[in-house]
């Protein structure tokens, strides 16, 4: 228990929490192809089996995941080339205006 005047640190997990769910939804993707090997942050997707249609069936998915709308221009190979890419991809998109 903290003594009074000590400050208490809760830690940050959103960004961890955020890239684990973009990896179970690429694990689904690659488990309908029956792939099965781990896929790191910076893995490319489409080198790990994903196929352009997988692609945007992922990108489909993280939309509904994410419960957001990603703009037709932000919809591109690139942003959704790796785990990381997407995680990224998404906290720029948190941070726009409204």
């Amino acid at each position: 228990m903290a003594e009074s005047g000590e400050d208490l640190t809760v830690l940050d997990r959103t960004q961890a929490d955020t890239a684990e769910r973009i990896a179970v939804l690429v694990r689904r993707l690659l488990a309908k192809r029956a792939i099965e090997r781990p896929v790191g942050p910076d893995d490319d997707l489409g080198t790990s089996g994903l196929s352009s249609l997988d692609l945007v069936s992922l990108m489909l998915s993280v939309e509904t995941e994410f419960a957001i709308k990603i703009p037709d221009r932000e919809m591109t190979p690139a942003n959704f080339r790796s785990i990381a890419r997407i995680d990224a991809l998404l906290r720029t998109l948190a941070e726009r205006p409204a």
